[in-house]
């Protein structure tokens, strides 16, 4: 018996020493088994599994009872059952699911716990209903400030939304559901999506395009990737050699499934050979074309074994739940709408706070609440994804939850709605018979509406104004024109102002407005977000000081759109006849029912050049000295941090050292605070061209008040490199470093200079 233990005891020990899977290698454990099943399998059913066998759903092998895979719109909530071969409602009454902050909410809290935490909760919801794929996290760069999705992506910094993506892909699996990442890669744009030609040089696209991917891929074990629809350098994404087979196969070392998006494959051979394994939607391409390919001798049937080998180890790592076992109930879990309450509330970002406005004082008697944003459901709208939640609480709805006993609120909605196509779709008629639907816009004020807004600020203590943008204005399919603030808001604000000096702004959207005409004006302005089905209730609880607010800016505020590099070096928009949107002529004529003529193909012809480089977001601001009106990282409290004794471990680092940087960070308040310590790096004499700093760190601290904590903060020297284009590989440069602390891009605290 000793003798057992003691070789037991060993053995437990060599296991221990042993190297750990790689997280994509835990997709090939049963890869024996799952050749087996190849070799039974006729060419046909294994075409089959090769495209969409419903809307949602692509083809398992009946006959040896290997289900079919599942998918699920996210990326911020589990979208409602659709009919089977369309997006038009089923009907059911038991899909509706939390609905979580969006995307760009989510990175404005730079926490990967929570972000750990939202994908426990989409995942664990996407498996009370069945579905095996969350089509999601979107972790595209935010390049543009008009972008249509910028309220599903996470960053303009590839560092910040490499990190916070990896979590959510990680939470998502361990609750047992698979994570399809997208869209790969730079589908930067909405405009022209479906074709654009996006031309970008090797270095910048590494760095910059491809980090959060590879971050996800490696780190995160993400079993299911996107390919974007537009080209890259040429070739669209999904057929791109490059991209899929060289990089995402090969380098990454990626062993799951390609699932192209919806009408985004464009041949039977490019396809096939260059990374594709599953078309969505249809069998035009990857489906009787391709077994005539096989059977002529132009595809090898040993392609297909692959594209089924890589779509089984997805299917064997999920476990597939049988119908009678899923949609029982509600898929919104009291843990799930917790975690959307924690990540709206921490991720609402303070971004003017003149006199401490803020928070609302107790002599405030009398609010006037202003603006339909206070009153507008963000869960669905536009051409997007959407969740049919179980409720959600509206900012007023919030502000009237957390009133203390004694304060009065009152409401106007000051300027019309406004749903863009949506509203074209359904004739003037339509907007005849809704007068609260603006036609344009730019819509002139109404007078009514303002006059009734004016007098209730007139009489109020304090007004709170909501201004930004909606689902329709900021959509998938099309990007915005301009990033002004709509409706006349501007000339609402000026009304407001002139009978109440008390007006604070809080901006309901997903990406950037131009607030340089607000923000002289109105003392306090705040940045909300569409922020889940509990946003209402965190809002509410920030602007009556039950908690402190902590967001940072996941991207720049420009003082005005021109400023921003796409836009400066006039590489956007494109000059070209666009007839509609690629999806939006496929499939988005059921969506709410309405009855149109599908439009034809569209016509495309135009060529995004990327010739800012790196320079994206702050890189450009910084580098090329233009003021911003709020920088990236920004974010106030309502407690002021001290920064003190920041030290690095080493004065000089080798190639597979790990700087580590430590410092004192308090709070020197009177309430609990949350401060996100962010860590850039400043090439001090780099003879390769790099941006005046870049974010390589960030971790958010929990504070209580007068609390001083020591914080370490850690960079790989290896995320220093730069990819070398003549050697094609990573390289390092040698030389000094500035390591920059601080609480924002633009507002940096502490230094210390190594040597790498």
């Amino acid at each position: 018996m000793k003798k057992r233990y003691i070789l037991l005891s060993l053995a437990v020990l060599l296991a221990g020493c042993q190297p750990k899977p790689l997280p994509q290698e835990q997709l090939t454990r049963h890869d024996a088994e799952i050749n087996a099943i190849i070799a039974q399998l006729s060419l046909e059913e294994k075409v089959e599994m090769l495209h969409s066998k419903t809307n949602m759903s692509s083809e398992g092998v009946p006959r040896l009872n290997i289900q079919d895979i599942k998918y699920c719109d996210g990326p911020f909530g589990i979208r409602e059952e659709g009919v089977p071969n369309g997006f038009m409602s089923a009907g059911w009454t038991t899909d509706s699911a939390t609905y979580f902050p969006t995307g760009s909410a989510l990175a404005a809290t730079w926490s990967e716990d929570l972000a750990y935490q939202y994908g426990i909760g989409m995942g664990t919801e996407a498996r009370r209903r069945g579905k095996d794929i969350i089509l999601g996290p979107a972790v595209n760069i935010q390049r543009l400030p008009v972008g249509g999705r910028t309220y599903e992506y996470l960053s303009e910094d590839p560092v910040l939304a490499a990190m916070l993506g990896t979590s959510y892909v990680k939470g998502v699996q361990d609750a047992g559901t698979a994570a399809c990442i997208k869209h790969f890669a730079l589908n930067n744009q909405e405009m022209n999506r479906g074709s654009v030609n996006v031309v970008c040089d090797e270095r910048t696209m590494r760095e910059i395009y491809l980090k959060p991917f590879e971050v996800m891929v490696r780190k995160g074990g993400a079993m299911a990737v996107m390919p974007a629809y537009n080209k890259v350098n040429g070739d669209y994404c999904s057929e791109n050699e490059h991209l899929l087979n060289e990089i995402l196969r090969g380098e990454w070392g990626f062993k799951g499934m390609t699932v192209s998006d919806w009408g985004g494959t464009h041949s039977t051979m490019g396809a096939a050979l260059h990374g594709l394994d599953v078309q969505m939607t249809g069998d035009t391409y990857l489906g009787p074309a391709l077994i005539d390919s096989v059977k002529a001798g132009k595809v090898p049937e040993s392609v297909v074994d692959d594209k089924v080998r890589e779509i089984l180890r997805v299917r064997f790592a999920v476990e597939a739940i049988p119908e009678d076992k899923c949609n029982l109930e509600t898929a919104s879990t009291p843990e799930s709408r917790a975690t959307a309450y924690e990540v709206a509330r921490r991720s609402v970002v303070l971004l003017k706070n003149e006199g401490n406005i803020l928070p609302i004082k107790k002599e405030v008697k009398k609010i006037a609440v202003i603006g339909r944003n206070a009153t507008a459901l963000t869960q669905s709208g536009g051409m997007g994804a959407g969740v049919k939640a179980p409720y959600e609480i509206t900012p007023l709805q919030g502000l009237l939850n957390r009133a203390p006993e004694g304060v009065e609120i009152n409401y106007a909605p000051a300027y019309k709605d406004y749903l863009g196509m949506f509203a074209r779709w359904r004739g003037p008629q339509f907007l005849e018979e809704h007068p609260e639907i603006a036609a344009e816009i730019n819509a002139p004020a109404d007078p009514a509406m303002l006059a009734e807004a004016v007098a209730l600020a007139a009489d109020a203590d304090l007004v709170l104004y909501f201004i930004g943008t909606n689902k329709y204005i900021e959509t998938e399919g099309s990007d915005r024109t301009d990033i002004d603030l709509p409706l006349c808001q501007n000339i609402i604000a000026e009304a407001l102002t002139d009978v109440n000096p008390n007006v604070i702004g809080v901006v309901i959207s997903g990406g950037p407005c131009d607030l340089s005409t607000v923000e002289p004006i109105l003392p306090g302005l705040v940045q909300g977000w569409w922020n889940g089905l509990e946003g209402g209730n965190a809002l509410a609880d920030i602007l009556f000081g039950n908690i402190a607010p902590s967001g940072k800016l996941p991207f720049t505020f420009p003082v005005k759109l021109a400023d921003s590099p796409a836009y400066a070096l006039d590489n956007y928009p494109q000059k070209a006849e666009v007839e509609g949107d690629l999806f939006g002529n496929l499939y988005r004529q059921d969506v709410k029912g309405q009855k149109r003529a599908p439009m034809g193909p569209a016509h495309y012809a135009s060529t995004a050049y990327y010739s800012e480089g790196p320079l994206v977001g702050y890189r450009w601001f910084d580098t090329k000295s233009v003021p911003v009106l709020y920088a990236f990282g920004h974010g106030l409290s309502y407690v002021p941090f001290s920064y003190a004794d920041m030290k690095a471990n080493k004065a000089s680092y080798g190639a597979d050292d790990v700087i580590k940087v430590k410092f004192r960070l308090g709070n020197q308040g009177s309430m609990p605070a949350e401060e996100v310590a962010q860590l850039y790096v400043h090439r001090v004499d780099g003879q390769v061209s790099w941006p005046v700093k870049e974010l390589k760190a960030f971790r958010r601290v929990a504070l209580a008040a007068g609390e001083t904590k020591t914080v370490t903060l850690e960079i790989p020297v290896s995320e220093l490199r730069y990819w070398d284009e003549a050697a094609n590989d990573w390289a390092l440069e040698h030389g000094t470093i500035e390591l920059l602390l601080g609480s924002a891009s633009d507002d940096i605290r502490q230094t210390v200079t190594v040597k790498i």
